[in-house]
């Protein structure tokens, strides 16, 4: 194993700088992991790619980029008490304190300990890079029957939606209106279509994006995002309006669309990031008797649990990466995951890098 490994990091600026680091040493709890797939999220495009817009504590600080990774333990460091060399493992993306309220109840990325709380790829080092260090507490084990892009799908953006439709509840009964087909918003079509869903109905306005939803049958009906969309839900829907909204837009417009497009005692979530909304809250909210959710990431154990139900259902969440990229060309993969004009992008290594028909 050389004793350097090359490594990506956002200088914020919308470019990628490639620089040769020292391999690092897994302390006590600590695992080197030889990084075979990572993700790019659009939090990352939007809040470090672009210009780093995080301050303080929560702010990037300059570390390798990377917070979606996954997979196989190269090395433990002393007092790991269940993983080992060899294991295939997901990174969850938030290290926590372990011992606040938040921690305890798996939700590291609510970690109240500002001394503590460090995200990967943000406030420690990531996976965009050929090895990386991980606590033990933060890995999840990922079955032989998921590759390592299916298991960095699921580190953050796969997760993040099922947290998301488990405040919700998705089933049978219900047409579900999904506002953004951007990564989060496939996920959100992928899953609700496992869970039941009556109707799948997805609003955006990048071609590219549509025209992914259609061809992999996450959406049932995909409209152009314009200002008929609301009327266009309920024609789709009885005249009603959708039993469940998910947005993953952050569009003021999208959002609004998803309030409105909800029949009465519908439940609407936002997941995704950033972006502002305007509504009327009797007419829109009130008298309808919607409920509108938040929901940030997921938790250690639901995260656990989505990995099994993957397999139980057989979904693949790899399937909705549409380009791969060596590492060496993690500056072509950035910029086209900013353009939008693409599913997933991934930077992958080994295996995940040779065997895959979709890289470029």
């Amino acid at each position: 194993m050389s004793p350097t490994m090359t490594a990506a990091f956002l200088p914020g600026n919308s470019t990628v700088e490639l620089r040769t680091v020292p391999l690092p040493v897994p302390g006590h709890g600590e695992v080197l992991l030889r990084v075979k797939a990572s993700t790019i999220c659009g939090s990352d495009i939007r809040a470090i790619y672009h210009q780093h817009l995080g301050k303080g504590p929560e702010g990037y600080q300059g570390v390798i980029v990377g917070h979606e990774p996954c997979g196989q333990i190269a090395e433990t460091g002393p007092g790991c008490r269940r993983f080992r060399n060899g294991d295939r493992v997901i990174v969850y993306h938030i290290s926590g304190c372990g011992v606040c309220n938040d921690c305890r109840r798996g939700y590291m990325i609510s970690c109240s300990s500002e001394t503590y709380r460090r995200a990967y790829g943000w406030q420690r080092d990531g996976g965009m890079a050929e090895y990386m260090l991980a606590e033990e507490k933060d890995l999840i084990a990922l079955p032989s029957q998921l590759s390592y892009a299916d298991g960095a799908q699921v580190a953050c953006g796969f997760g993040t939606v099922y947290e998301g439709l488990q405040k919700v509840g998705i089933d049978g009964n219900h047409a579900v209106l999904i506002t953004g087909l951007g990564p989060v918003g496939l996920a959100t079509g992928a899953l609700c279509r496992k869970l039941g869903a009556n109707k799948i109905i997805g609003i955006d306005v990048v071609p590219e994006r549509i025209r992914i939803a259609l061809d992999l049958g996450l959406c049932d009906e995909v409209l152009a995002s314009g200002a008929e969309n609301v009327e266009q839900v309920r024609k789709l829907t009885c005249g009603f309006g959708v039993e469940r909204a998910v947005d993953c837009s952050a569009h003021p417009a999208a959002r609004a669309t998803a309030i409105r497009a909800t029949r009465k005692w519908g439940r609407i979530v936002f997941i995704g990031e950033g972006g502002t909304v305007e509504f009327n809250p009797s007419p829109d909210i009130i008298h309808d008797q919607k409920t509108v959710f938040g929901s940030w990431v997921t938790s250690t154990w639901l995260m656990e649990e989505l990995v099994e139900k993957l397999v139980r259902w057989n979904l693949h969440p790899a399937d909705i990466i549409t380009h791969r990229f060596p590492l060496e060309q993690s500056p072509e993969a950035y910029a086209l995951m900013s353009s939008g004009k693409c599913g997933k992008v991934a930077v992958c290594q080994d295996e995940e890098l040779a065997g895959s028909p979709a890289h470029p």
